[in-house]
């Protein structure tokens, strides 16, 4: 067959999809829906890498930290500090910014800096903060509004972000939190870090999971309205086409709806672009223009999905028999072949099995890895048809719901089985994926040594601040229990500047009660000096040496920046030796000891300091009201909330990709799933009429759909579970983790996805019921 002929066919079949009259507008409609949703998520998954590329460049070119020696004043320097936050969970990016001449850099986002008292603000920022939810915020944040960030200065629709203008900067810098720069970004190039080996595997594992479902709803689509093509597919037959034509015309009649459903699919994409702007899922947000997808890949789109239409309609067809006087489907089918749907999964599982047991610290073959897992998830979608016809031809006696339901499966269980296959392909990536988050978390969480128990909040203030009043009004805060200050400094036998001391040590200063939190006092007085030994990071044998009367050491108050004087400190007489415990931030304070009358006067302005907060978490936004304190006390006081485990940030940023993508996909199978069983319900509109006339309750008939739902998917899910027990246990022992299943996880993907059928069957019962009239029975 030529080339030509093929088009012709095609032609045809395409003509037949827009001059069907009804029926065919609305066939034509409900696969271009179908397919335009799928094509959508697509478009939205090729554009990902760059809202990741651009996410990271504008983050890049609005950095302002220096970590280096202090630069001099200049007319084109700025002193600029860190003043971020968090409000109930959210990040609060926050700077204040003093201009030292007409040439300051400015920031992008901004025309000019807010003067002092001024800020600029981001749009969320602003609208939060004009909002009753942003009350404590704004106690916070005590500027008043002159502008807002411009979307070049910010990383997120709704990052909450702010420029506020403040004076007498300097004297603050550290090279830490304040610092004077003359430009922003990165000081040099910096090169991209590379994933190591199990987090690549999981971006492999995850970019299949959530893609496989949208391909198999996708090929499902293009089937819409199958039973009644085919049947009018026999009147071709009639006036002279043979078997092939008519294949090739009914593969062109999908091939239109394909083409119709590329251009909602763009329509979708767009709509769901703008969309973007005004949602954030799991503190991810993004703005519109980020969502520009790769011309290669939406290229690739538009040409593999109209070819998959073509290429699905082709196979479906190969088990029907479409005659002049009618299509051979109402007769027993032939019985499924289970030996080469085996061989799928088998294959899969015989790619990843050479990698079992290479271990987490080399990197895995991606095309295996892809091939493996992309076999693995396609034995779903070619076992499920094979167990649902195995299942349902053994079913039995029942109510006569249960028996229509059953009679109904029993003629076409590859529909129910097309129904479930997204859910089924979604709930095995999606439990396989579970399970290798939990194998290797504990890799990338590390213990941060916290005791919550002693504290729950640590506030770190800027060098030089009364740390011992301040705690005082930190325990007057609503809902704080108790507040510990710490003050402390490094001292050495000689100046810090040039070489250096040879020996140093450090000064801790607190009231008693602060000191009896990092070592045990016999007796506390104001005044004590007490020397601790027994620390880990701290050598004893230094502060053996310095702890004599009498010795003149030298504090550290360089910074680094060299712009504070020398202070010296020395040693008094009466000093008593005491043992160190650990401290509520996990660390031993060994060296000095000191209570506020012993501590140097002149020192106090080289001392950083800490209190540690413990709150009654039963106060509701008591952790904004430490906050609140903080800010009061001074700006630049930078508040922790304490926990006793850490996770890695990209470990972090990969399931919380994730996740946003497992939603994503969940939605669009549920609508898609929607669609699907309207299309069906459509199909059966005047068999269900028919049987209502002849005195059917409604009541059993919507049972009987019910179950129609609940049969497939149940064997779905199980075939899921199974499927992805087994792919995540290969994954597990790929990288050498312990295997064990969190059966918790398992049912709650499982559930997640019985709960998206069982609503799509919910809101199909209302057209359900419209369907079960007598006027059903009309006809054109």
């Amino acid at each position: 067959m030529n080339t030509r002929q093929w088009a012709r066919d095609l032609g045809l079949g395409a003509r037949f999809a827009f001059t069907g009259g009804r029926e065919g507008w609305i066939r034509t409609l409900l696969t271009a829906v179908g397919v335009g949703l799928g094509v959508a998520l697509l478009l939205l998954t090729t554009a990902i890498p760059n809202v990741i590329a651009v996410r990271h460049e504008r983050d890049e070119a609005r950095l302002d930290y220096t970590y280096g020696p202090n630069r001099p004043k200049a007319a084109d320097t700025l002193v600029i500090s860190d003043a971020n936050s968090t409000f109930h969970g959210s990040d609060v990016r926050g700077r204040l910014v003093e201009p030292e001449g007409p040439r300051a850099p400015i920031a992008p986002g901004l025309a000019k800096y807010p003067a002092p008292g001024d800020m600029v603000v981001s749009p969320a920022l602003k609208e939060l903060l004009g909002s009753p939810d942003g009350r404590l915020l704004r106690e916070r944040l005590p500027y008043r509004i002159t502008g807002t960030i411009g979307e070049s200065g910010l990383i997120g629709s709704h990052e909450l972000a702010y420029y506020a203008g403040a004076k007498d900067l300097a004297p603050r810098i550290d090279g830490w939190q304040t610092a004077r720069i003359a430009k922003f970004g990165p000081l040099q190039q910096r090169a991209a870090s590379q994933l190591d080996p199990v987090l690549l595997l999981l971006v492999l594992v995850v970019f299949v999971v959530l893609l496989m479902p949208v391909a198999v709803f996708i090929a499902a689509a293009v089937r819409f309205g199958g039973e009644r093509r085919d049947r009018r597919l026999a009147a071709l037959r009639l006036v002279g086409a043979d078997s092939r034509s008519t294949r090739r015309i009914a593969a062109g009649e999908a091939l239109g709806g394909s083409l119709v459903g590329l251009v909602f699919g763009t329509v979708f994409f767009l709509l769901g672009r703008q969309l973007a702007g005004s949602v954030e899922v799991l503190g991810v947000s993004v703005f519109p223009s980020y969502l520009n997808p790769a011309p290669a890949l939406a290229a690739l789109v538009a040409v593999t999905v109209p070819a998959a239409a073509v290429l699905v309609t082709l196979l479906a067809l190969r088990g029907v028999v479409i005659e002049p006087l009618g299509v051979v489907r109402t007769a027993k089918p032939r019985r499924r072949r289970l030996w080469w749907r085996l061989l799928l999964p088998l294959g899969g599982l015989a790619m990843l099995a050479p990698m079992i047991g290479q271990g987490r610290e080399s990197y895995f073959n991606e095309y295996l890895v892809l091939g493996g897992v992309l076999l693995l998830l396609v034995g779903v979608t070619t076992l499920l048809p094979w167990i649902v016809e195995a299942v349902v031809a053994r079913l039995g006696h029942g109510s006569l719901a249960w028996q229509l339901a059953v009679r109904r499966l029993q003629l076409s269980s590859g529909s129910a089985a097309r129904m479930v296959n997204g859910i089924a392909v979604a709930v095995a990536g999606a439990i396989a994926i579970q399970m290798l988050f939990a194998g290797v978390q504990g890799d990338y969480t590390k213990v941060t040594g916290q005791d919550t128990t002693r504290a729950q909040m640590q506030v770190s203030l800027p060098r030089g601040a009364p740390f011992t009043a301040v705690a005082r009004k930190f325990a007057a805060t609503k809902g704080v229990d108790k507040a510990v200050a710490l003050g402390g400094a490094d001292v050495g036998d000689r100046s810090w500047r040039g070489e250096g001391p040879a020996t140093s040590t450090r000064i801790t200063v607190g009231d008693c009660a602060a000191l009896r939190e990092v070592a045990r006092l016999p007796s506390c007085h104001d005044g004590d000096v007490f020397v601790a030994t027994g620390s880990e990071g701290v050598s004893d044998a230094d502060t053996v040496k310095l702890a004599k009367p009498g010795r003149r050491l030298w504090l550290d108050t360089d910074f680094g920046v060299g712009q504070h004087p020398e202070v010296r400190w020395t040693v008094p007489g009466g000093l008593k030796r005491v043992r160190t415990i650990t401290s509520p931030s996990g660390d031993e304070f060994g060296g000095f000891l000191l209570t506020p009358a012993a501590a140097p006067g002149r020192g106090t302005a080289a001392f950083s300091s800490s209190v540690y907060v413990s709150t009654d978490d039963s106060v509701r936004d008591v952790r904004e009201y430490v906050r609140n304190t903080a800010a009061r006390v001074d700006p630049l006081a930078n508040v922790m909330l304490w926990s006793s485990t850490e996770e890695s940030d990209k470990f972090t940023s990969i399931r919380t990709a994730t996740f946003v993508g497992a939603i994503c996909v969940l939605a669009l199978i549920g609508i898609s799933l929607l669609v699907s069983q309207l299309e069906q319900l459509r199909e059966r509109r005047k068999l269900l009429s028919s049987l209502v006339a002849f005195g059917t309750r409604r009541r059993t008939l919507s049972m009987s759909v019910l179950w129609q739902t609940a049969v497939p998917i149940a064997l779905g899910l199980l075939l899921a579970s199974a499927v992805g027990l087994t792919l995540g246990t290969v994954l597990l022992q790929m990288v050498g983790a312990t295997v064990s299943v969190d059966w918790a996880s398992v049912l709650s993907m499982t559930g997640a996805g019985a709960a998206v059928v069982l609503t799509v069957t919910l809101l199909s019962l209302p057209p359900l019921l419209r369907m079960m009239r007598p006027e059903g029975l009309r006809t054109e």
